[in-house]
């Protein structure tokens, strides 16, 4: 018993704050910001938790594992849940459900933590759906916006045609192979046609949850229609959770395929990277823009998982830990001036620096460290995908990799050149900038230099990563 409650106590944690949650909206009449302040408290709770007596192990024959890595990527999923719940205080604070939305949030991210534990093919497919079906929920929590509805239903007929596939995938490789336990499976996974189709079948259920070109057609129009909280949470923690698993899949039960996903995954991710550079030119949508910009960045980490080494393992880990403070630093800025003042365009940033110089600095540094201009986190995140990606001695993949970072320079500074040097007759006005989304903005900041200049952030991800 005592194992259960150690192994388990990050899911136990989430699950007692959602009991509290709910209990709150059925007995008590609450004020927006008191909801808030005791959620935030609890999740920060939750964070220090998660970095306190941890252990390996495993529960239910293998179903639920844990281990120092794993710990490590749920902890930076609760750091970037408490972010996000930061940055929405002041669109939150004039909802009228804002207990139903931190159930939905923290239901999915339960869903993400027995996902990335899941030590068996069925366990992590119920996961995936815990945290699927109640983003749908989310992205639709506009409610008197047509296209919040309209974001939520492309994004549940998507996200059930994706798991349609992984779930005929699995049933394949069960048919195959006789067991759905990770462990096991590996022995059992050969070149046989079977097997590899089982296998298209999971890549391409994968590569519709985090967005890889081809399965991407649904990320803009979503993002676009969404509150900003979700679109930020569905960029960053959404599609980490999944890039976690995805690279445990493929390097313990996919890993006698590992010739076969190589070719796959050479072709997917020069695509990915492509499309998202390209079509990212054209947006004058922040948050469509931002959605471009995140599928280039998943080509980028498709580069570092085709290394299938250590090394690898954790340039992704690192490289989603950076841009869980880039990503939410800008989408941030996005936030509190959408909330204030419904503008989304680009060309509505025209001399933003005029009128709100704190934030200019704010997306111009989250916009650098996205780019992967040094000295910011984002460089060196994308050096060590790059530097993984080489371990296979493709060097036209990287060189196409390298040119592509130089591509989006342009893009990314074309924001920056619109806040700084633009005209604009009608700019947005100074903002006062509350204390909750001020602290998310001072994490975020601090983490993109720290996880850049302190060498043992990534050092100590590298030691965890043994085995993996």
């Amino acid at each position: 018993m005592a194992d259960f409650f150690i192994l388990m106590k990050q899911e136990l944690v989430i699950t007692v704050i959602i009991f509290i949650l709910l209990l709150l909206k059925i007995g008590m009449d609450l004020s927006n910001e008191t909801i808030m302040n005791l959620t935030n408290g609890l999740l920060l709770l939750n964070l220090v938790v998660g970095f306190v007596g941890n252990r390996s192990g495993m529960l239910f024959d293998e179903m639920f594992l844990t281990n120092p890595l794993i710990v490590l990527e749920k902890n930076i999923l609760s750091l970037g849940t408490l972010i996000v719940s930061l940055q929405s205080a002041d669109w939150l604070k004039k909802h009228d459900h804002v207990p139903e939305f931190y159930v939905l949030l923290l239901c999915t991210l339960l869903g993400m933590f027995f996902m990335i534990s899941a030590g068996n093919l069925l366990m992590f497919y119920v996961g995936l759906e815990l945290s699927s079906i109640p983003l749908a929920a989310l992205a639709n929590f506009d409610l008197a916006k047509k296209r919040s509805s309209e974001a939520a239903m492309k994004f549940i007929i998507s996200s059930a045609f994706a798991s349609g596939l992984l779930l005929f995938g699995i049933s394949l490789v069960y048919g195959a192979a006789g067991t759905l336990t990770f462990s096991e499976l590996s022995a059992h996974i050969t070149g046989a046609p079977l097997l590899i189709f089982a296998f298209v079948l999971l890549l391409a259920g994968f590569a519709f949850k985090i967005s890889i070109v081809p399965f991407h057609l649904w990320t803009a129009d979503v993002y676009e229609g969404a509150p900003v909280a979700v679109t930020s949470w569905l960029s960053v923690i959404s599609k980490g959770s999944v890039l976690f698993v995805f690279v445990s899949v493929l390097y313990t039960v996919f890993k006698p395929l590992a010739a076969i996903w190589y070719n796959m995954l050479f072709v997917l991710s020069v695509l990915t990277i492509l499309t998202g550079n390209l079509f990212a030119i054209r947006q004058n949508n922040l948050k469509r823009f931002l959605a471009f910009s995140s599928i280039a960045q998943i080509g980028f980490i498709l580069v570092g998982i085709t290394g299938s080494s250590q090394l690898a393992t954790t340039s992704v880990v690192y490289f989603v830990l950076v841009y869980v403070f880039s990503n939410l630093a800008a989408f941030g800025v996005v936030a509190l001036v959408s909330a204030v003042t419904g503008r989304e365009q680009v060309s509505d940033y025209k001399g933003f620096y005029k009128t709100n110089p704190v934030l200019s600095w704010v997306l111009t540094i989250a916009l650098f460290s996205l780019a992967g201009v040094p000295p910011t986190a984002g460089f060196f995140g994308k050096f060590f995908l790059l530097l993984a990606g080489a371990g296979k001695g493709n060097y036209l993949l990287i060189t196409i990799a390298a040119l592509n970072m130089i591509l989006s320079f342009y893009y990314y500074l074309r924001i920056v050149k619109a806040i700084f040097m633009d005209a604009n007759e009608q700019p947005i006005e100074r903002l006062a900038i509350p204390i909750y989304p001020k602290l998310a903005m001072i994490i975020c900041i601090t983490g993109i230099f720290v996880t850049g200049l302190a060498g043992y952030v990534y050092d100590y991800i590298h030691s965890l990563s043994f085995g993996f």
